[in-house]
């Protein structure tokens, strides 16, 4: 599936949009029609918005043939939610907005403004938006159902989910409180939720329900490494096709359910520690010169963190630490230096006591963190069942594009 969302997630953050350069416009009338799809205009001015826009959003490729491509597909796109009967209201389309922002860490609004200021009308950005949450829920609504597994599939899930590859998902959640609230009751309404399919109808319900700050975006969440998830949640998750809800799951307080609206293979994995071996050594002095000299001479004598066990010999125990921790245990400042260095590789940028010490920081090593026993196939086949739909999807748009009577001028 070409997917909007997908296509743009690695967008980077947008910077200085607002002194991008437009594209300038041709003789011809704007307005005039320049393709037609299925008796539906297509106008040069939409063309040279969705062209503007893509570059500002670094798109690959020429941004003026990609446009076309994409206003062709999404003139489809909108037609087949319509004889779907599918609408997307206004509440969801604002949260798709927010979702795509998200995404160059900016506001909704921020982004809307930055956009309008290099030429790119706002309506332009929300109807990119609407075309790919229309198509997002066509291709669940047609073809959810009509997936399957093989084990060779699996196989290459377990490769994938091993640390072989990198996986992201989207999610929504509804966290409901038990508290004060009859369990018969609560139950009953946790299990209508996980019946749910339509991603319009679970924002409705964590509008209704939910307890966290996401209600307001009908509990969507932003893309997040499956690594960054909870181990047991991570294969809940990966139980899941596109559209579907998570079983009710108890939590302390609370009753969970998570949708998982896209899910996505990224092209490297991310390493995962268990551990970080570190030393300190602390110099008196600060950020002197003689000080940061000194730390220079211990960089050039020593090759490993043993080797400052002989540099701080007859001095006092607490000139040097050496310590293992687990990476969330670690003091930010320490952590976000130690990231930089390779083992052996020293950091004098942090200093203690009021900046009257200076630290000489090396990494001595990490500890890979080792595999478990990894998800279920149960977990597997949701994995997979997820790459099935998006084929189903690409070949029900090159369907409709076979089908489609384009004329393009």
């Amino acid at each position: 599936m070409r997917n909007i969302f997908a296509a743009f997630a690695r967008i980077a953050m947008i910077v200085g949009l607002a002194g991008a350069t437009g594209m300038p416009a041709g003789a011809q009338n704007l307005f005039d029609t320049v393709i037609t799809v299925n008796d539906q205009s297509i106008t040069r001015y939409e063309i040279e918005q969705r062209a503007r826009m893509l570059s500002l959003f670094r798109a690959p490729g020429d941004p003026a043939k990609l446009a076309r491509e994409q206003l062709i597909e999404d003139r489809l796109k909108l037609d087949a939610a319509k004889a779907d009967g599918i609408v997307v209201e206004d509440t969801d389309l604002q949260a798709g907005i927010e979702e795509f922002a998200g995404r160059a860490n900016l506001e909704a609004e921020q982004m809307i403004r930055q956009l309008e200021g290099a030429g790119v009308a706002r309506s332009t950005f929300r109807e990119f938006v609407r075309a790919g949450i229309s198509w997002r829920e066509v291709t669940q609504s047609r073809f959810a159902r009509r997936v399957s597994v093989s084990e060779s599939d699996l196989e290459r899930a377990r490769s994938a989910v091993s640390g072989q590859a990198g996986v992201r998902v989207l999610l929504s959640e509804i966290i409901m409180p038990t508290d004060g609230v009859d369990p018969q009751v609560m139950q009953e309404r946790a299990t209508r939720i996980s019946e749910i399919t339509s991603e319009a109808e679970f924002s409705s319900a964590a509008r209704n329900y939910s307890a966290t700050a996401s209600r307001d975006r009908g509990g969507r969440l932003n893309w997040q490494a499956i690594t960054d998830l909870p181990p047991g949640l991570r294969q809940i998750v990966l139980g899941l096709g596109p559209g579907e809800v998570s079983d009710p799951l108890p939590i302390q307080g609370a009753i969970a359910l998570f949708q998982l609206r896209d899910i996505e293979e990224l092209e490297a994995p991310v390493q995962e520690y268990s551990a970080i071996e570190f030393a300190a050594y602390y110099i008196d002095g600060g950020r002197s010169e003689k000080a940061l000299a000194r730390a220079a001479r211990i960089d050039a004598d020593t090759d490993t963190c043993d080797d400052l066990y002989g540099i701080a010999h007859g001095q006092p125990e607490t000139v040097l630490e050496r310590g293992t921790k687990a990476p969330a245990e670690l003091p930010t400042d320490i952590a976000f230096e130690l990231s930089k260095l390779d083992p052996g590789e020293v950091s004098t940028t942090l200093t203690r006591a009021n900046g009257q010490t200076l630290v000489l920081l090396m990494l001595c090593g990490r500890t890979p963190k080792l595999e478990d026993d990894g998800p279920t196939d149960e977990a597997l086949s949701g994995f997979i069942r997820n790459q099935r739909l998006q084929a189903f999807s690409e070949g029900y748009l090159e369907q409709l594009l076979a089908e489609a009577r384009i004329i393009e001028k």
